[in-house]
């Protein structure tokens, strides 16, 4: 059995997917809008939480290789949450990271 793996469309980045889709034109403005809201306020929680694992290392003065060992992760894995790569973790990772050093996470919601 062959696996069909032809790419037949590419949606450009700054496209409305949901106008893709099919959606009606209203909806699909709406719906363009909220997805971007979220993923702009989940890549700025991911960016907060790096930043406190980032301070922290550098509090702590640790080589990348030292906070590895402590965080329980790779040194690539270090050096990405230091140059706030958000694409590259969960928040569940990030919430564990800080747990493994004391600091835990807590939710607020506005």
């Amino acid at each position: 059995m062959k696996i069909d793996t032809e790419i037949r469309h590419v949606t450009k980045p700054e496209a409305n997917l949901f106008l893709e889709l099919g959606f009606p034109a209203e909806e699909a403005k709406r719906l363009h809008k909220a997805s971007r809201k979220q993923i702009n306020d989940t890549q700025l929680l991911k960016e907060q939480l790096m930043t406190e694992l980032a301070e922290w290392i550098v509090q702590h003065q640790l080589k990348q290789a030292e906070a590895a060992k402590i965080l329980m992760v790779s040194r690539p894995r270090v050096s990405d949450v230091i140059n706030k790569k958000t694409t590259k973790f969960t928040i569940d990772t990030l919430v564990e990271m800080l747990s493994r050093i004391g600091k835990p996470v807590r939710l607020a919601v506005d």
